[in-house]
């Protein structure tokens, strides 16, 4: 089975032995810090690391079992039942999983090849729909593939001071640039009114099996989410972050972000080259400039439900287009390239493309 599903990196390029390196350092210069219970907010080594990179008080930051546990913490401390909150069409599983668990009134809003449709806000807003929260993935969206513009991240940033809405700045891929053009920065740091929680996650520069993210906020919601988890488990995993804090403040992070970008770029390139090969413009996507996703639209007329069962067939999966979105995605499909080489890469879409045809004809 070659799996364009899973949105992990291929154990090729997570980097084992200089973690282990970093485990007997931590257990010798700090194993009290390492070994016993530690603050909600987490490891304080990795915490300043983190403060400092951002150029925020370390008080404003929480490091957190992954982003994705500490996402829902945010759902839960800021959204209530009936909330209106806006998502992109698509959007991360996930995401729409969670919000819909605690009862939000979600708000699709379409993706363009810069980022969210911000227009269609202001048409919202100009309605009188006045949403609570807001969920964002600006960089190398998971699925989509596109990056926020920095002329949107300004607007968004302006549209929620002025309409008393928090962003949920979700930017775990943001280190994953295949570009050499500058980075457009946060959201977080174009906001002066407290109106913007940015998370991000160490499982995409590093490895997912560390489980260390962090949430970046106001004080305030940060000491209630600190409250909420250690309320939750008492202590993060102290152990875990320590290694995680000597890696990024030894500077064994840079070595690891460009091993990570070297290879997910050919890989990036490898998929775009096998899909313009073996399906050509059946194939519409945006081309990422980073992360680990594209978002593939076929013909109308494709359903990737049909499209699943009969690639399934020939050993090769996806995750449909659907699974992303409140409504529609019938024709579309997310492929992740990072857990892949060229060569399965390229052997993949070619079955793809049989697979293709075969629905195509209604065989």
């Amino acid at each position: 089975m070659i799996s364009f599903a899973r949105g992990a990196p291929s154990p090729d390029i997570t980097p084992p032995e200089a973690l282990r390196e970093c485990a007997n350092r931590v257990l010798e210069k700090d194993a009290v810090g390492a070994l016993m219970y530690g603050p909600g907010t987490g490891y304080g080594p990795l915490r300043n690391w983190i403060a400092e990179r951002h150029g925020v008080d370390p008080e404003r930051v929480m490091v957190t079992n992954g982003s994705l546990e500490a996402g829902m913490f945010v759902f839960d401390l800021l959204v209530e039942p009936g909330d209106i909150v806006i998502v992109e069409s698509p959007s991360y599983d996930r995401t729409l999983l969670g919000l819909t668990e605690r009862y939000a009134a979600l708000l699709a809003i379409p993706l363009e090849s810069d980022g969210i449709d911000v227009g269609a806000l202001d048409t919202i807003f100009a309605a009188g729909v006045e949403p609570e929260f807001a969920h964002i993935i600006p960089n190398f969206h998971n699925p989509a593939g596109c990056t926020l513009s920095l002329d949107k991240r300004e607007r968004l940033v302006k549209l929620a001071a002025e309409h008393d809405f928090i962003i949920f700045e979700d930017d775990p891929y943001a280190e994953v640039s295949f570009g050499d053009a500058a980075r457009l920065p946060t959201m977080l740091s174009l906001d002066d009114s407290d109106h913007i929680v940015y998370a991000s996650s160490f499982s995409k520069t590093i490895a997912p099996g560390v489980r260390v993210g962090y949430l970046i906020g106001p004080s305030p919601i940060i000491a209630a989410l600190r409250d909420r988890a250690v309320n939750t488990y008492i202590s993060p995993n102290m152990l875990s972050q320590a290694i995680v804090g000597e890696f990024c403040t030894s500077g064994a992070i840079l070595e690891s972000i460009a091993t990570v970008k070297k290879a997910l770029r050919e890989r990036r390139d490898a998929l775009v080259e096998a899909l313009r090969t073996h399906i050509g413009d059946d194939a519409q996507f945006v081309v990422p400039e980073g992360g680990y996703f594209l978002w593939v639209e076929l013909p109308e007329e494709v359903d990737t439900e049909k499209l699943f069962e009969a690639a399934g067939d020939r050993g090769v999966t996806f995750v449909k287009g659907a699974d992303f979105m409140l409504e529609g995605g019938r024709n579309a499909l997310r492929l992740a390239f990072s857990a892949v080489t060229p060569e399965q890469i390229d052997e993949g879409v070619k079955r793809l493309a049989e697979a293709l045809e075969v629905v195509r004809n209604g065989a």
